[in-house]
């Protein structure tokens, strides 16, 4: 078999892979997972997105990029498209609550679950999309997957890169990267990024861009050869997002008469030092790291300005946390397979531990005062998982993984409480190599949820803590290449049995006897989920430098055995942000030595924007296109997102009331508008 072009974008079953030779090629490794396949020999459902494609596709922040991996959904309700589903769950939002991540987040080895607002891109090597609960290598936090943001290594090559962005609505991008040796055994790599955005919304009110976009992203990273067979990695992160958050109005346009518009800002720190030292056969690695960020975010609630309206009242509300995360991982794995009663096994065991401090300080116009919260979670976790190789085709991966978690909580309404929970997850998967171009796999993978705490003191007692959740994901896939190479097959099909499916609902209460609304938002339990899905991706190779990508998912999420916030009985529902359809199709073309394109659709079924109300997401289609010029070391590219103009959106309410001018009878809905179309040209110059 040859493959005869370099893949831009294959998901779940093969990732892009470069050609050195014709007959020499370049895997993309998947490193998240502990055995570090090539993505084709992966037996897991990932999608793998690499630098060609993130360049391709203009990708400033994951937001850009995400909508390639099929079952994956994002929605805002803030400046960005921060909050992620994968299969159906993930969370939408956060106020006052403190929230544990359905969907894990990293940028390398650091941890930002929960605050995906960093998710910059520049300088990436690859970003990798692990779907279905990875209750062995990430615990807690990975009851839906994981998304881990692969950057350029320390690597000692010295070569480089500046990058110009302009685009409509006062669009712009600039950014630089550089690497080198500093001596024989100290290499670095440096990269900052800066990008800016006036934004699609105009303030009538005041007259100005109120939902800008301002976001600095910096990294440095040192690799130190301290020896043979040790290897000291240094990574150091500074993120400043200073965004502007003005994204609905009563009409439900591009158009805002808020008084008081929002922000929505994250300043954050990031250390992480890993050493490997190698022994006969096997390796140990030690990963020490911490975040330190201070989130702040808030909005006019009211949506309108002092004398709007005879009946119009003003309110502001806002939250300003800082959240501090501290871990440690020390693992051994194997170099060369153990002899194990004749069988040959690959290895790894290790153990983990975290604690995440979270404060925050909420001000709101109708609130008795200040509210403050602390929260804390220290967890603590022993982990393993043996591969042994039963035959020359058939392999199995057995892991396991305990965790123990406590979590505290008190705030200034004087509630508190504390919980202390013991969860297993791990996985059981059987692959086999069918032939040379066939991959087969089939297995069960458990993953868990901490329980929580409910703030608001407006919630009756048995709504105050709500428990863990666990997700059983039975799966089975495929992965073949067929005609020689030319077309490439994924096919995933899962099931997952989810036990105390967490429910994000709300309460809709009166501020007073005469002026609008108030949420009090709730997280329970509904005795049981099932998500069940296919994942089919496809790409065809037409010739030596052009493609065709279809990547198509499919989804059945529901929840059954609940009582909503306002007492209802819920025999069942769809989850929400759970599309029954999502794809993405792609065309590369290289029309010459020098020029190439790229033609995509993106598109999504229609879905719930909650599971607190009925107000549903509409079916949407968006086009993207590139034209590429390349000589020596330049690139110019013409590029344009949303060519068509189309109107959908990224966060909806309704349930409550929020208009004067009707008398507060109008119960919604109200919608936050997703970017119009974008066009624009970058220049990049790589040495």
């Amino acid at each position: 078999m040859k493959i005869k072009y370099s893949y831009l974008s294959v998901l779940l079953a093969l990732s892009p892979c470069a050609l050195a030779e014709e007959e020499s090629v370049e895997r993309i490794l998947v490193p998240s997972d502990f055995r570090n396949l090539a993505v084709d020999k992966l037996p897991a459902s990932a999608t793998i997105i690499d630098a060609k494609s993130i360049e391709t596709r203009q990708a400033r922040h994951l937001e850009d990029i995400l909508a390639v991996a099929p079952n994956v959904n994002f929605n805002s309700g803030a400046s960005r498209n921060r909050f992620v589903q994968i299969r159906g769950i993930g969370e939408r939002s956060q106020f006052s609550e403190p929230t544990n991540p359905s969907v894990a987040f990293l940028v390398d080895d650091l941890d930002f679950s929960g605050t995906v607002g960093v998710g910059t891109l520049f300088d990436v090597e690859q970003v990798e999309v692990l779907k279905g609960p990875q209750g062995t290598a990430f615990g807690s936090s990975a009851l839906a997957g994981a998304v881990k943001v692969k950057t350029r290594d320390s690597d000692g090559q010295q070569d480089g890169k500046v990058s110009l962005s302009i685009a409509q609505k006062g669009t712009m991008n600039l950014a630089a990267a550089y690497g080198d040796k500093i001596s024989e055994n100290l290499f670095f790599r440096a990269a900052v990024q800066q990008y800016e955005s006036d934004g699609y919304i105009k303030n009538k009110y005041l007259n100005r861009d109120t939902n800008t976009k301002d976001e600095l992203g910096a990294r440095i990273k040192l690799r130190y050869l301290a020896a043979d067979d040790i290897t000291v990695d240094f990574s150091y992160n500074y993120f400043d997002i200073d965004n502007g958050y003005d994204a609905f109005s009563l009409d439900n346009l591009r158009e805002t008469y808020s008084d008081e518009p929002g922000f929505d800002k994250q300043q954050s720190d990031a250390l992480s030092i890993a050493v490997v030292k190698s022994f006969d056969g096997f390796d140990l690695k030690g990963t020490v790291s911490t975040t330190a960020s201070d989130i702040d975010y808030g909005y006019d609630e009211d949506w309108t300005f002092v004398g709007f309206h005879p009946w119009a009242y003003q309110s502001t509300d806002s939250y300003a946390r800082t959240r501090d995360t501290n871990a440690v991982d020390v693992r051994l794995f194997s170099t060369d397979a153990i002899d194990l009663g004749g069988i040959k096994t690959d290895w790894v065991v290790g153990i983990y531990a975290k604690n995440t401090d979270e404060d925050l300080l909420r001000q709101w116009t109708f609130g008795s005062g200040n509210f403050t919260s602390v929260y804390s979670i220290e967890s603590t976790a022993v982990y393993g998982e043996l591969v042994p190789q039963l035959t020359d085709k058939l392999t199995l991966t057995i892991g396991l993984r305990a965790e123990d978690s406590s979590l505290d909580y008190r705030d200034s309404d004087g509630f508190s409480d504390k919980t202390d929970e013991t969860m297993i997850g791990g996985r059981l998967v059987a692959d086999y190599q069918l032939d040379e171009d066939t991959l087969l796999y089939a297995g069960v993978n458990r993953g868990f949820k901490l329980g929580g705490f409910n703030p608001d003191s407006r919630i009756s007692g048995e709504k105050r803590v709500y428990d863990a959740e666990f997700n059983w994901n039975y799966e089975a896939g495929v992965k073949q290449y067929l005609a020689d190479g030319d077309i490439f097959v994924g096919l995933s099909m899962f099931y997952m049995d989810r036990e105390n499916t967490q429910v994000s609902d709300f309460a809709v209460v009166s501020i007073d006897d005469s002026m609008g609304s108030s949420f009090i938002d709730i997280i329970d339990n509904a005795d049981n989920g099932k998500n069940a899905g296919i994942e089919l991706e496809a790409r065809y190779f037409l010739g030596e430098s052009s493609a065709l990508n279809i990547n198509l998912g499919l989804l059945d999420a529901s929840f059954s055995g609940y009582t909503d916030a306002s007492g209802n009985e819920i025999s069942k529902r769809d989850q929400a942000q759970s599309p029954a359809y999502s794809f993405n199709v792609s065309l590369d073309i290289g029309l010459s030595e020098h020029w190439d394109m790229t033609i995509e659709a993106d598109g999504k079924d229609k879905h719930f924007y909650s599971d607190g109300h009925n107000e549903r997401s509409k079916e949407y289609v968006i086009y993207h296109a590139t034209v590429n010029r390349s000589w020596d070391q330049w690139t110019v590219s013409l590029w344009g997102k949303n060519l068509f103009n189309t109107e959908y959106y990224t966060r909806g309410f309704a349930g409550f009331p929020n208009d004067p001018r009707d008398e507060y009878t109008t119960f919604g809905p109200y919608l936050q508008i997703a970017d119009g179309r974008k066009m624009g040209a970058t220049v990049e110059y790589q040495f």
